[in-house]
């Protein structure tokens, strides 16, 4: 069996380890010229480190993040509304990871080079259409010069991101993904150690959100990389976006202090601050899709992004991907030489799983918890159990962790 994948980040390069390790040749056609290490920080969950360590990668992934041990949730003065342990101290199997992507997905792509060899990835090819029969699938792509190419497979999977050109040939009138009127500016930069140098935070509101939370150890002067992301809302849900959304455009210094200068009052660090000492960051209009009534088609499916792109709030973009590969390769096992049944059950499986932490994630997922407290107390507060129960908060935030898969074993 052969597999052909559009796309060659964190979800492609992913899939084609669990494929591989399943005995099936893989193909994978990435746009870029090279895989570079591009980003900021992302975190992994611990169900998602459970399936990298199953791959034999839990000591790379060691190297290159961090395992968060705390998670603080705290309006803009830094009153705590919500706090837990985290990963392993949570009591979880497995650790939860912050680690920048960059250093994910070179973990990742080395990892490919390996054990499938440096020709199982094509770099500069843009893949712009398909074609499949009962006998098999084929893909098209463009190289940088123009030059057309083909490459023929058993299944095409299409893990090519939120402007999929798979998922466009497949639904082809769906159109661009929805804006839901918040803007995000993320960067990373040295930043002195805050308690342990493995507690992650997330601050303020409806106006707006400050993340913070360091993304690899101390490099021997207490100043480990520390991540950063302010969110907040600049137009209308279901407006066009000012600028496309891409990972890699530059923001603008101005637009992002404005929602954090003189406003924030954390014990940990100045958000001001923070951003001005970061020399390049990025934008991002907070874009998602609507959840899709299929994913496979034949012996053409969809995964990561591609199927089911969401708001970057619960940590959960990533981790949903490496599930999504893990849970191919098991169905591909599974069904033998019937691919078509295999996607069918990949779909039937993890497709509704998705939807949920969509729709959940537009509510605000587990950050709706400082929402539900800014909006009752705007200036602070003397006891949060008076704003908000202990139950309500717990409700908000563990609840969401059950529907995303990630609850500890006897956790309500």
């Amino acid at each position: 069996m052969k597999a052909l994948i559009a796309g060659g980040g964190i979800a492609g390069l992913t899939t084609a380890l669990f494929l591989h390790r399943a005995g099936i040749e893989v193909e994978v056609f990435e746009r870029a010229e090279e895989i570079r290490e591009l980003g900021v920080g992302i975190n992994m969950l611990p169900h998602a480190v459970k399936e990298l360590a199953d791959l034999g990668l839990e000591a790379e992934l060691d190297a290159a993040g961090i395992r968060t041990r705390e998670l603080l949730y705290t309006n803009r003065f830094g009153q705590v509304v919500w706090q837990e342990l985290r990963g392993l101290d949570g009591g979880h199997a497995h650790p939860q990871i912050s680690i920048h992507r960059g250093r994910l997905l070179g973990v990742l792509h080395q990892a490919v080079i390996q054990r499938l060899g440096q020709d199982a990835i094509h770099t500069g090819c843009r893949v712009d259409g398909f074609e499949q029969s009962a006998m098999g699938v084929s893909l098209g792509f463009v190289t940088p010069t123009g030059e057309r190419g083909s490459a023929s497979g058993d299944l095409l999977v299409g893990a090519d991101g939120i402007h999929s050109t798979l998922r466009a040939r497949l639904y082809p009138e769906e159109g661009p993904p929805i804006w839901n009127g918040v803007m995000l500016w993320r960067g990373c930069t040295p930043w002195p150690r805050w308690r342990d140098g493995r507690t992650m935070a997330i601050a303020g509101g409806n106006f707006s959100k400050f993340v913070f939370y360091p993304i690899a150890r101390d490099d021997g002067d207490a100043r480990p990389l520390t991540n950063w992301a302010v969110m907040a809302r600049t137009g209308e849900n279901g407006a066009s976006p000012p600028r496309k959304e891409d990972w890699s455009r530059r923001g603008v210094l101005a637009e992002a202090l404005s929602f954090v200068r003189d406003r924030f009052r954390l014990d940990f660090a100045d958000p001001a601050a923070v951003i001005e000492a970061t020399t390049d960051f990025y934008e991002y209009p907070n874009c998602d899709r609507d959840p899709l009534p299929h994913w496979s088609f034949g012996r053409v499916t969809l995964l990561g992004d591609a199927a089911h792109p969401m708001y970057p709030v619960g940590s959960n973009g990533a981790s949903q991907a490496i599930l999504d590969a893990r849970n191919l390769a098991d169905q591909l096992t599974a069904h033998g030489n019937a691919i078509e049944a295999a996607l069918l059950a990949y779909d039937a499986e993890r497709r509704p799983a998705t939807e949920k932490i969509i729709l959940a994630n537009r509510e605000g997922g587990p950050e709706r918890v400082i929402d539900v407290v800014e909006s009752r107390a705007p200036e602070g507060f003397t006891s949060i159990d008076e704003v908000a129960s202990h139950e309500e908060r717990e409700a908000i935030v563990r609840g969401y962790a059950k529907l995303a898969g990630f609850a500890r074993v006897g956790q309500s």
